[in-house]
């Protein structure tokens, strides 16, 4: 076992040298030169647009280290969903590092690139301990990336808050691996699925250690979701961080974490399905019904969305339910229109909240079709997208999870998927909050029109062309669908 091989992490190795070249361009760059910035600034998205294109044409799969490192055809799809999230949190940002955060501008692409690597880790892991490692990659950077604001007094609670939770989830990941690991005597999770099932003579099968390991590991990974009932966090980060921040947090982390959790579930724990079923179908329940409610009540407009994406996260694990071909392609499919979606919402947010004093209430909205339609028109197609209504994508996606999640066949699946049913009612009628406020809602002093700067509206193209196309081109579902059977 060489060093040869690093050659089979491509996706990797290729982001480890784009984060060398944004090291050095950092160092050499002038931080007084704005043009300087500008430069580095293209450059970074410039390299981030090649790399989900070369990791796209990544035609067979690749193993590295005994089989701890496992590139299968999922999860470089998965990747390059994951950089083209990014590149489009990249680009919606310029116009924030530019005004707020110019000096800063290299160390947020390099904790960003370094968050990216660590999901990227995440989703190619074979074994409990690469996991963990690309876990705590992706971690660390991150609360560094909600804490940049580090002079205003919500983005310091909102980092603190981050890094107690995450550091309690990881502790609580650790002891359930730790008895993963003390049952089976493994940790890869190929490994880990014959000595529960009973193949190696030296172990019993199902224990009670082992579905303690798989509580404890879900009750961890299930913070990084923020599933109902750990996600006390979620609000208060989601509002203090600063708003391109909160949308890679919202939709990059979370995806990556949950396409990591079924990997694991139907790798690993394959032999306790019927355990960790029943978990999911009530954090399910739990996660969208709770979020949905709570999201109602909120007149701060990102601790609204973080109660959506709470209930998104659940609307996510029902493809995992069904742990087959099908549920692999919907949780990446909703995962890609989720990104689209999610990202438009906050780069309107990111925009409005620069021209409106720095506040994101949603009261700031009322109006805002009279002042700025097109802004307004925009948020209503990303809203409805992420209310599900047809014929953008978000209808489709909700509808692929739905098909994987009643595939389970059993009647609490049906259930599970009734109720989700029902509160993607309730989800409608929170999201036309928003668009009642920006039509209906009459103000005397209303936002003052203002116009967007070129990478705003490069962002939102991008956003409402996804939108507008993944539920309308078949074959980007196909494509997925034949990926997840590698």
């Amino acid at each position: 076992m060489g060093y040869s091989q690093f050659l089979n992490m491509v996706p990797e190795f290729y982001l480890v040298c784009i984060l060398l070249v944004v090291f050095f361009m950092d160092f050499f760059f002038s931080r007084k030169s704005g043009r300087d910035h500008e430069v580095f600034g293209g450059v970074v998205i410039g390299l981030m647009l090649v790399l989900p294109v070369r990791i796209a044409f990544l035609s067979e799969p690749s193993e590295a280290f005994g089989g701890m490192y496992v590139a299968s055809q999922a999860a470089n799809v998965m990747k390059v969903i994951l950089s083209f999230g990014t590149v489009i949190v990249l680009i919606m940002a310029e116009p924030w590092l530019k005004n707020e955060a110019q000096k800063h501008r290299g160390e947020f692409y390099l904790l960003m690139l370094s968050t990216l690597l660590g999901m990227f880790i995440m989703v190619s892991s074979g074994s409990f301990l690469l996991f963990f490692l690309g876990l705590e990659t992706a971690s660390v950077p991150m609360a560094c990336l909600v804490a940049f604001d580090k002079f205003k007094k919500k983005s310091a609670e909102a980092a603190a808050k981050y890094i107690l939770v995450a550091t309690f989830s990881s502790g609580v990941m650790l002891y359930g691996i730790s008895f993963v690991y003390a049952a089976t005597g493994t940790l890869y999770f190929d490994d880990v699925a014959n000595a529960i099932f009973g193949t190696n003579p030296l172990y019993e099968g199902v224990t009670p250690l082992t579905i303690l390991g798989l509580v404890f590991f879900f009750s961890g990974l299930a913070f990084k979701l923020s599933l109902v009932p750990f996600h006390f966090w979620t609000a208060d980060t989601y509002e203090g961080a600063p708003t391109p921040v909160t949308g890679y947090l919202s939709v990059c982390s979370k995806g990556a974490a949950a396409f990591a959790a079924m990997v694991i579930l139907t790798k690993a724990f394959a032999p306790l399905v019927e355990y960790w079923e029943y978990m999911l179908y009530v954090l399910i329940v739990l996660s969208i019904t709770i979020a949905n409610l709570f999201a109602i009540r909120q007149s701060e407009l990102k601790r609204f969305m973080a109660f959506s994406s709470i209930s998104q996260a659940g609307y996510i694990m029902l493809a995992v339910i069904g742990a087959s071909q099908t549920g692999m392609a919907s949780l990446m499919y909703y995962v890609l229109v989720y990104v689209v979606a999610n990202m438009a919402v906050f780069t309107v947010i990111s925009t409005v909240e620069q021209n409106n004093g720095g506040t994101t209430a949603m009261s700031s909205y009322d109006g805002l079709y009279q002042t700025n339609p097109k802004l307004a028109f925009l948020m209503t197609l990303a809203l409805f997208s992420l209310a599900g209504i047809p014929p953008f994508a978000g209808m489709f996606s909700k509808f692929f999870v739905f098909m994987a999640a009643a595939q389970q066949g059993s009647f609490w699946a049906y259930f599970v998927v009734f109720i989700a049913l029902v509160n993607t009612v309730v989800s409608l009628y929170y999201y036309l909050l928003i668009v009642k406020a920006m039509y209906i809602n009459k103000t005397e002093t209303p936002l003052p029109a203002f116009k967007t700067d070129g990478n705003t509206r490069f962002a939102l193209a991008l956003c409402t062309l996804g939108i507008a196309l993944f539920g309308l081109c078949s074959c980007i579902y196909e494509w997925l669908f034949a990926a997840s059977a590698m």
